[in-house]
């Protein structure tokens, strides 16, 4: 029995002891699917809680306001443009010279392009008929003296006949009728001398004027300029008639160009004799001028709504500048803009202060009754608005010039103005 106990006892398996059982490892396996559980149910609110709050807010654009860089042509900044209009170079010293007489032009001593000194000659005319005339005229003077000079003799032979004769008749040596025909020989030959001095004094006159004429067949420049253009050449025959072709030459005085430009009646507040502007040419799109205004023509053209405002250059006789070329002004602030815009924001905040003048698309201003002023809604971190009151200036196509109220590199929306606020919450959609 005991060698059965024992050979069972060595047949028996040895299990190891069970592993202990660890409670605590459950419980955090618990824990983190509870975890899991809140962090995927707050996400899930949070992404319902952005789209309920994007679903109540206003969609915008979003620009940036760049700095405006305009150059002069002396390198210095161009800022405060208060104001751009469009215009011409006009000549206010210009000329067609034509001839004072009817007459046939011998030679044209000038091209156009050339330039020309005030008292030179630029043409000739035929002075073969009016020299002829002239040497008449002076021929009849030397007749006119010498019958002058009879009539005086013979007024100073009268004159002792009609003293002694007068004596006589008181005397009673001679009749009444006979002194009566001493003296009317007499009055005859004091007459004769007034008409034969009236006579010379008129063929004199004569003689200035075919003179005169006769220098009228040559052409001089009536002042220092460029011609532009050649109208008359040699053989043709010119007169002082305009529409009977009398133009010689056409003259401008370079020195005397400036810039007209009509103003819209809405903005004609903005411009002030003396105020400094800008001139640039179409021609020359870089080149800035600078200028000043000269006067504002005291009338307005009712058709246009618009009032002419004179631009003169503040350098003159730059070869580059021609009559009749397009140009555009940009009048400028008298000073730059150092402080804050005046007056509070649409919503009471204070605008900012700039010290540069910046553009923006005009779709991000709104504007009201006054021109000069609007506002513009600075985006804050993405989520809302804050509105600034701004200074205008120059609108050129589709941007706006601000004067001041804005800082260089802000981010202001563009979107339903009757929505937006200080404060409000917007939603961007495109940068």
């Amino acid at each position: 029995m005991e060698t059965k106990a024992s050979l069972l006892e060595q047949l028996r398996i040895d299990r190891p002891p069970p592993a202990p059982v660890n409670t605590g490892g459950r419980r955090g396996a618990k824990g983190l699917i509870i975890g899991i559980i809140v962090v995927v149910v707050a996400a899930a609110g949070g992404v319902a809680y952005w789209k309920v709050s994007q679903a109540d807010a206003i969609p915008v654009e979003s620009v940036t306001a760049h700095a405006l860089t305009t150059t002069s042509s002396t390198g210095s900044p161009v800022v405060g443009s208060i104001l751009d209009a469009s215009g011409y170079v006009v000549a206010m010293r210009e000329a067609t010279v034509s001839s004072q007489l009817v007459d046939r032009v011998n030679d044209v001593l000038v091209q156009a392009g050339e330039k020309v000194k005030a008292g030179q000659i630029i043409a000739k005319l035929d002075e073969g008929p009016l020299r002829a005339t002239l040497e008449q005229s002076v021929a009849q003077v030397v007749a006119a003296r010498a019958t002058l000079a009879q009539a005086k003799l013979a007024a100073k032979d009268a004159g002792p006949t009609y003293v002694r004769q007068e004596k006589e008749l008181a005397a009673g040596l001679i009749s009444q009728d006979t002194f009566d025909t001493t003296k009317a020989s007499y009055d005859a030959a004091q007459a004769a001398v007034g008409v034969a001095e009236g006579n010379l004094a008129a063929d004199q006159a004569a003689v200035v004027v075919n003179q005169r004429n006769l220098e009228y067949t040559v052409i001089r420049a009536p002042f220092d300029g460029v011609v532009t253009a050649k109208d008359a050449q040699p053989g043709q025959i010119v007169s002082y008639s305009f529409s009977s072709g009398g133009g010689i030459a056409d003259i401008v005085d370079m020195n005397s160009l400036e810039v007209d430009v009509d103003v819209s009646e809405n903005y004609i507040s903005r411009v002030h004799p003396d105020q400094p502007a800008t001139i640039t040419l179409d021609a020359y799109p870089d080149w800035h001028i600078p200028a000043s205004v000269i006067a504002i023509i005291p009338t307005a053209d009712k058709s246009k709504a618009t009032v002419q405002v004179r631009v003169a250059f503040k350098q003159k006789g730059d070869p580059r500048v021609l009559p009749q070329m397009g140009a555009r002004v940009s009048f400028l602030a008298d000073a730059p803009s150092n402080t804050p815009a005046s007056g509070p924001s649409s919503a009471g905040t204070p605008a900012s202060a700039v010290n540069t003048t910046v553009v923006v698309p005009s779709s991000a201003v709104e504007t009201g009754s006054d021109a000069s002023t609007g506002t513009v809604y600075v985006i804050n971190d993405g989520r809302t608005v804050t509105g600034h009151s701004v200074r205008l200036g120059a609108r050129s196509g589709d941007n706006q010039w601000i004067l001041s109220g804005l800082d260089p590199g802000a981010s202001v929306a563009i979107g339903d103005f009757s929505k937006l606020h200080d404060g409000a919450r917007i939603r961007v959609t495109q940068q």
